[in-house]
């Protein structure tokens, strides 16, 4: 398509100029788009979750609204069937997508909501998003163990990156408006907004600000009207409150809690190292990668034929462990097997998310620990409260959110007796995740591709404000052979200045300050390579702030030669330290004043003050501007 017809698809797609202006200046109008965005969140929530059940009762043969997880029995066929059936429609999906897009150059992997706000300013592709949904969907569908809110989450914030290009909104604007998406999504799945908005904020945005409260409330709420609208919230989320739930506020249940937690922590760390090791032996099998999810549906098939509840999330199995005081040999076989299916579902390449299985997986572990304690005379908790401490330790540990979990167990059980216990098991299991591992699920999988993002937090900001960008290309060179006495009659005194050492071919020779030149008490005959410093410490164009200032420091140099290359040795420039950290400095305070909603503040003021307003009538582009 020519250059001047997508400019024509550019404009078409975006809003009149009027309504750009309004929410640009306005955060109620703001507000307004991320309740539609929220909107669109449900409505994702709602066609997923019925396309799941839906599979569910067309390959595996369920009745009524009966959930995989939650049945008791499967015929053998149907449990083995199931799963690797779902694996080769998913290869037979990925292969016609590559050849759908063979030629393509501008394919690129899709953007996970979390590494979008990081690394790109928030801009996501619906077209990849679809293709993450879809490949969810289709895992869930056929029983892989896994949950669908990477797929909900992941349509829904791109939804939520598209109206911000549509409103064409600024880059911290469009970041909330992801988190509004993803957060809507996660509170629309288990009918709890204010745990879908703390999701916003600690997963997807990365940090939580007063200003976007009101966005990311609404846009919770309005996705779970949605869900409760159409009654797609599955009965098997809702965890039993009351009596089952009794909590003893004394230090012997919190201490419980704590027992409960840090092995919890402990074995989701395990899990998520297990889920690695499983894509490595995947990735060794002399099959097409195209195949590994069919033979990952076997293996999976294979255990549910022991029990359906290692099929799909586990959220029906989840309740059973609630209603049902199993013995500690059955719990444990069903956290073994659990443990498995969702490793070799992951790891064999079915799309899909950790997290929902994480809820059923540590129910069952804090109902073990539960069980261990009473044994050893110890148990000062209910058998259902140790279930739920367990639960909420396990989805910290996996995604890194422990107000997420804290505002979920309170709106799942209407109980906030338990607050206490689980607020303390939460804090337990981040500090130990933090402390032994580092990493949350999604922040692990970035790490395993090669980035080294921890959160949402957006650091794109560091990536782009490289050595190249900074550095002063106006260098003052001279030959290393030349003498200290020319050198000095050709450079008056400079405490300041830097001169830096080049051979006749261009290369790096090293530094001389001019303060040195003139430390010397005569005129010399010597070269002034007698004085150079640094003759090994280049800088690299592409090097970010951050690994400029840690090897000036390194070097413990005030400035250093910026090199084309270590090869070449070709000095492109200069970068001084104190220029550097200044640099980093404003950028750090530009984004804390935008995460703390200062420059959304200040808009509004500009926006709307004496003069714009006359302004913003004549011209709804400029005053948003």
């Amino acid at each position: 398509m020519p250059a001047s017809a997508l400019l024509k698809l550019r404009r078409v797609t975006q809003a009149p100029r009027l309504l750009r202006a309004l929410i640009r200046a306005d955060e109620v109008w703001l507000t307004a788009l991320a309740a539609f965005v929220g909107l669109l969140a449900g409505i994702c929530v709602v066609a997923m979750t019925r396309g799941a059940m839906l599979l569910h009762r067309v390959i595996f043969g369920l009745e009524g609204e009966g959930q995989l997880s939650g049945l008791s029995t499967l015929p053998p066929l149907r449990a083995l069937a199931g799963p690797i059936i779902g694996g080769l429609v998913l290869g037979a999906f990925g292969l016609l997508l590559a050849r759908l897009t063979q030629g393509s150059s501008a394919r690129n992997r899709p953007v996970d909501p979390i590494e979008a706000n990081a690394l790109h300013g928030g801009r996501m592709s619906v077209r990849d998003s679809l293709v993450v949904a879809g490949q969810t969907l289709i895992s869930n569908g056929g029983g892989a163990s896994i949950g669908l809110e990477a797929g909900f989450s992941q349509i829904a914030a791109a939804f939520g990156s598209r109206a911000g290009r549509i409103f064409r909104v600024r880059r911290e604007d469009m970041r909330v408006l992801v988190g509004c998406g993803a957060g809507g999504a996660i509170g629309a799945a288990f009918g709890a907004p204010v745990a879908g908005a703390f999701y916003a904020f600690e997963v997807v945005i990365g940090s939580y600000s007063l200003v976007n409260v009101a966005p990311v409330a609404l846009a919770a709420w309005c996705a779970v009207a949605v869900t409760r609208r159409f009654g797609a919230i599955s009965p098997a989320v809702s965890i039993p409150g009351g009596d089952p739930l009794t909590v003893l506020a004394h230090a012997h249940g919190w201490a419980d809690a704590t027992l409960i937690a840090l092995p919890t922590a402990l074995l989701a760390i395990s899990i998520m190292k297990g889920v690695a090791a499983t894509e490595r032996v995947f990735g060794r099998l002399p099959l097409p990668p195209l195949l590994r999810p069919a033979v990952g549906g076997v293996l999976v098939g294979a255990l549910a034929i022991y029990t359906p509840s290692v099929l799909s999330a586990g959220h029906a199995a989840m309740r059973l462990v609630f209603d049902n005081d199993w013995g500690l040999g059955y719990a444990t076989l069903l956290l073994g097997l659990k443990i498995a299916a969702s490793c070799v579902s992951i790891g064999s390449g079915f799309r899909g998310g950790l997290f929902f299985a994480s809820l059923y997986l540590g129910t069952l572990a804090g109902n073990i620990l539960g069980g261990l304690l009473s044994l050893a005379g110890e148990q000062a908790l209910s058998s259902a409260s140790c279930a739920l401490i367990g639960m909420s330790a396990m989805a910290v540990a996996v995604i890194g959110s422990p107000m997420t979990m804290i505002c979920l167990s309170l709106e799942m059980t209407g109980d906030v007796a338990v607050s206490g216990d689980v607020l303390l098991a939460s804090v337990v299991s981040l500090l130990t995740v933090r402390r032994f591992f580092g990493y949350a699920f999604a922040t692990w999988r970035f790490h395993l591709r090669g980035e080294s993002i921890r959160s949402a937090v957006d650091v794109s900001w560091m990536r782009a404000l490289n050595v190249a960008r900074m550095m002063r290309r106006e260098v003052k060179t001279l030959r290393p052979d030349l003498s200290i006495g020319a050198a000095r009659r050709l450079y008056p005194l400079d405490p300041t200045q830097c001169l830096v050492l080049t051979s006749e071919d261009g290369a790096y020779a090293g530094l001389v300050t001019v303060a040195e030149l003139h430390a010397v008490e005569h005129d010399s005959d010597a070269p002034v390579s007698d004085l150079a410093i640094h003759q090994d410490d280049m800088l690299l164009p592409d090097m970010n702030v951050r690994d400029a200032i840690a090897l000036l420091e390194r070097a413990e140099a005030d400035a250093l030669a910026v090199a084309e290359s270590r090869e070449s040795r070709r000095v492109i420039g200069l970068l001084t330290e104190q220029y550097a950290l200044r640099r980093y400095a404003e950028e750090l305070d530009r984004t804390r004043r935008e995460l703390a909603g200062e420059t959304r503040a200040a808009r509004r003021t500009f926006a709307f003050g004496p003069g714009m307003r006359r302004a913003g009538r004549r011209d709804g582009e400029e005053a948003g501007k």
